[in-house]
């Protein structure tokens, strides 16, 4: 059943585990810097809607596979690895002056599939399909609880990240500055992998 005390519980964890770092903060962190928030924003929706969708299907017995077939996981997790050190490596050397600026940022598409080699997403939509979900409801209405709160409380938890990254677009222009923040990222990015990976 839907009471107030599971509204609570399901905001605190969604707030928790949305605002906290990891491969889609950290990538909205970037691409606040390299293009500003605005040019940003189908990254942040691409997110919010994608992870619905991904929450929406495992509340619908996708979920299912993964119990019967763990391993499918752990790949999941490789795959994640190695994607985020390609951008760890991709990073070094990508923040250039704003002013002249190449590169796109990411699509909605592109940030919505993102989702499903993301094994911190994918632990938010186990997590909530089956310690949050409410049986007793009626199954539309359970996963439509589950999916629309998760983009009430992602899309302002994520832009905060977006909109830190647009915050310090001024200071790319200083060389050191640029590399350090450059490197900083590469590392949470490796850093963020491995944890995934092993945890």
């Amino acid at each position: 059943m839907i009471d107030t005390a599971l509204i609570l519980a399901l905001i605190s964890y969604y707030t928790v585990m949305f605002i906290t770092p990891g491969p889609n903060n950290t990538m909205l962190t970037i691409s606040g810097i390299k293009f500003g928030f605005k040019k940003t924003i189908p990254h942040i929706f691409g997110i919010s809607i994608g992870h619905a969708i991904q929450i929406s299907i495992i509340c619908l017995g996708f979920g299912i596979i993964f119990k019967q077939y763990p391993l499918i996981q752990v790949y999941l997790k490789w795959v994640c690895l190695i994607y985020l050190f390609y951008l760890a490596w991709k990073m070094i050397g990508s923040i250039k002056n704003h002013e002249v600026n190449s590169g796109k940022p990411l699509k909605f598409i592109e940030a919505s599939m993102f989702q499903w080699v993301n094994p911190k997403a994918w632990t938010i939509a186990i997590t909530v399909s089956t310690a949050f979900y409410p049986s007793e409801e009626n199954y539309i209405l359970a996963f439509l609880f589950l999916a629309s709160f998760a983009t009430l409380i992602n899309l302002p938890c994520i832009s905060l990240w977006a909109l830190f990254g647009a915050s310090i677009r001024k200071f790319i222009d200083n060389h050191v500055i640029k590399k350090a923040i450059e490197y900083f990222f590469a590392l949470l990015l490796v850093l963020t992998g491995i944890y995934l990976a092993f945890n």
